[in-house]
This record gives structure tokens, sequence and C-alpha cells, in this order.
């Protein structure tokens, strides 16, 4: 009878040591994660649209990747104080950069000697979202879609308001210009909420800009939507065309934001986060956040990352070269 205890226990035992171990087989490693914190660097500072995003996912994301995700700001020189902070990190996960399109397409036609190559510094892991651009103007102005707007810009000098020289809403309107022949004339400012705010007192024509950061001022009633430079309509603006519905080719902008690792971050590391970043895009909550505000959530893989960013470099490239456009 004590032998058959003795046994019995004994199995018992066995079978609670082999579930806790399927138990910790299931569950995040550390660096699936290693348990260290992932930074998640934003260039630019809080509240801005980056760091936006980057709070939206952050929880999300942590929970998938097994462990906490804490944002940092490091705002300044257009983007590079960030790069080249991210660029000297350590390569394992720990570190990662939320960047928009500006700082790892643009500023490689833009800057002669910018100090951190996006192609081969830094380790693509996927697409966040999507930021097509939307043209705007004031609601006095007398064109009520893409076609009039152009009719009128053929006619007379118009102008666009940019967040400033080799911004997507600069080079957006560039591409309008080539692509219609209309008389566009670029008056840059520093950063976009005060280039919004000359269109709404109708000091300057119009401007392009991401639709988060415009949406308030449209429902507001204190812009009016034109056009879209984008492949489809705006899942919030659905009565507003693209310019290609009216023959308009070329003008297609997207400020896309990214994530990003170190040079040498491993393939399997960056199919990892990729993985959990989708997820993380797939949470209901995170999803709806991320739509209401304008944004839409685009997740991909490395490898789709890294050729969007070797497409858009040379797009931009091509367009700064032609223009002579300069960084401020």
């Amino acid at each position: 009878m004590k032998y058959l205890e003795k046994t019995s226990l004994l199995r018992r035992s066995m079978l609670a040591v082999t579930l806790v171990a399927a138990t910790i087989g299931a569950m995040p490693t550390q660096a699936q994660g290693s348990g260290k914190t992932v930074r998640l660097i934003v260039a630019f500072p809080p509240g801005g649209p980056v760091d936006f995003v980057a709070r939206t996912i952050s929880e999300a994301l942590g929970k998938e990747l097994g462990t906490t995700v804490v944002i940092e700001n490091k705002a300044g020189g257009n983007g590079i104080i960030a790069a080249e902070y991210v660029v000297k990190s350590p390569a394992d996960g720990s570190v990662l950069w939320l960047s928009s399109a500006g700082a790892v397409a643009i500023n490689p036609g833009l800057y002669k000697n910018l100090p951190y190559n996006p192609v081969t510094d830094l380790t693509s892991i996927s697409v966040v979202s999507r930021n097509d651009e939307l043209l705007v103007v004031n609601p006095k102005n007398p064109a009520t879609g893409p076609a009039d707007f152009v009719a009128n810009a053929k006619k007379q000098r118009t102008a666009l308001a940019s967040s400033g020289r080799g911004s997507v809403p600069h080079l957006a309107g560039e591409l309008l210009a080539d692509a219609t022949k209309a008389q566009l004339v670029d008056v840059p400012y520093k950063g976009a909420a005060p280039a919004i705010t000359d269109v709404i007192a109708g000091h300057v024509d119009g401007f392009f800009g991401d639709v988060p950061g415009l949406i308030g001022h449209v429902r507001a009633g204190r812009l009016k939507p034109i056009a879209m430079a984008a492949e489809k309509r705006h899942p919030l603006l659905p009565d507003v065309k693209t310019f290609k519905e009216v023959g308009i080719e070329g003008v297609d902008s997207d400020n896309w934001y990214a994530l990003f690792g170190p040079k040498g971050m491993s393939a399997a590391d960056a199919n990892r986060v990729s993985q959990a970043l989708k997820r993380a895009l797939d949470t209901p909550a995170v999803k709806e956040r991320l739509l209401n505000s304008g944004t839409l959530p685009a997740a991909s893989s490395p490898a789709e990352l890294q050729a969007l960013l070797q497409k858009d470099i040379a797009k931009w490239g091509r367009v700064i070269r032609e223009k002579n456009i300069t960084a401020d």
C-alpha cells in the first residue's frame, strides 16, 4: 500500500514538472525577450503624430514581445539625432526606432553629409502606418475638388504652405506642379502647425499634410479638403477624390511610419518583432484608435519595408535633385 502511494505521488510530481516546463516553453523568452525593457525611440517631441502612434502601439507591442516598451523622445536635427543614437545602439532588439519617412527616405537626398545610411546602417523591421497627404484650402477658396483647384492654379500663382523645405508636404506640392504645370509656389514654415494656421487665416492658398494633423480642422469646417495624394480614398474622407481619379498621375505621397533597429540585428529578431507588431496592430483597441486619428495601420515584412525604403529614397532623391532643394 505504501509502495502504491509513493508511486502515485511520484507520478503526480512528474506530471506537475511536465506541465510547468510546457508552460515555460510557451511563454516569451527574454529576447523573445530577454526580459530587457525595449526602448522605442521617437525623433519628435511628445504630443506629435509620431509620438501618438508610438504610445498607441507600445503597450500591445510590449505584451506581444513579453516585455515592457518605453518611449524615449530624441527630437531635433530633422530626425538625425534619433538616427545617430539608434545606429550606435546594441543590435539585440532592446532599442527600436519608430521613424517617419522623412528621416530615412528624404534625408539621404536632402543632406550631402548625412551621418548615417538608412539602407546599410539600420535594420528594416516593419511598416507601422500610412499617412497619405491631403490637400486642403481655406473654406472660402472657390475650388471644390482637384480638377478645379488645378484649373485655377494654372491661371494664377497659387501659394502652398509647407512644413519646411524638403518636407513631405513640400515635395507633394512639387509633384503636383510637375504633373499639372500649375503655378504653385512653396511657402515654407517651421513645422506644420504655423502653416495650417495661415491657411485657416487665408494668408496662403493651401497645404498638403498628413490626414491625422488635418482631420480635426476638416471636421470643424476650418479647412476644406480638396484631394488625396494617394492610391485610394481615405476611409475618414470617403467623398474626397484622389488626384488619380481625375487623371492626374504621379502625385502619390505617403509619409509612412516604420520600425527600424540598429545594423546587425539578426533576421530572426527582426522577424520576431515584425510579427509581434502585426499582432499588436490587429488588436481591436489599437486599430480603432489609429484609424480614428486618420493614420492607417499597415504592417509589413522586413523585406517589404526595405523595398519601400529604397523605392522612396530614389523617388524623393530625384525630386530633390531636379528642383535643387536644400535643407533649411
